[in-house]
C-alpha cells in the first residue's frame, strides 16, 4: 500500500499504520473492519466501534482505550459479558440497552453523531460488533500491553 505523505495532517501529529495515516475514528473503523471480516464500510461495526474507540482516545498517538472501555463495561455490571470476550470460550451476548447505559451519554451521542445514526441504533451496533471485535483484539485470553490500538488490530490481520 502506498504512503500519502502529509495526507490527514490536519492540527494533528499523524502516525502511520500499513500506509494509512491514523487521525481518528475513520481510519480506526476501516482497520476494525477489516479486523472483523468485512470493508469497515458506511454503517458497518468497524466504522461505529472505530466512532466510539476514537471517543474514549483511541485516536491519539499510541493510545489503546480498549481497556478503559472495559473498565466502564465491568463497572455497569457487565463483567461476565466483558470476560467472555476477552477470554478463550465462548462469547457472550449483550443488548444495545446494556451498552447505551454502560457508556457515558455524551459518548454515546457523539458516537451517534459520528455515525450518522440514532444513540439507539449506535448501542445496537455497538453491541453486536463489539464482543468478536474485544475476542479478535485479545486472542490469547487478555489485554496486549504497552502497544497503541491501531498496532494491536496489525498484529491481529498478519
Amino acid at each position: 500500500m502506498a504512503e500519502h505523505p502529509g495526507s490527514g495532517d490536519i492540527g494533528r501529529v499523524p502516525y502511520r499504520t500499513k500506509g494509512r495515516t491514523m487521525a481518528g475514528g475513520n481510519d480506526l473503523g476501516s482497520l476494525l473492519g477489516g479486523l472483523l471480516g468485512g470493508a469497515g464500510g458506511q454503517g458497518g461495526g468497524g466504522n461505529i466501534l472505530g466512532a466510539l474507540l476514537g471517543a474514549l482516545g483511541g485516536g491519539g498517538n499510541g493510545s489503546n482505550p480498549l481497556g478503559g472501555l472495559l473498565d466502564m463495561l465491568t463497572k455497569a455490571g457487565l463483567t461476565d459479558q466483558a470476560q467472555s470476550w476477552v477470554g478463550t470460550g465462548e462469547n457472550q451476548a449483550v443488548s444495545g440497552a446494556q451498552i447505551a447505559g454502560a457508556l457515558p451519554d455524551d459518548t454515546l451521542q457523539k458516537v451517534a453523531a459520528d455515525a450518522g445514526v440514532s444513540p439507539e441504533q449506535a448501542a445496537d451496533e455497538i453491541a453486536q460488533s463489539l464482543p468478536q471485535a474485544v475476542d479478535k483484539l485479545t486472542p490469547n485470553g487478555s489485554l496486549p500491553q504497552g502497544a497503541s490500538l491501531e498496532e494491536i488490530i496489525r498484529r491481529q490481520q498478519l
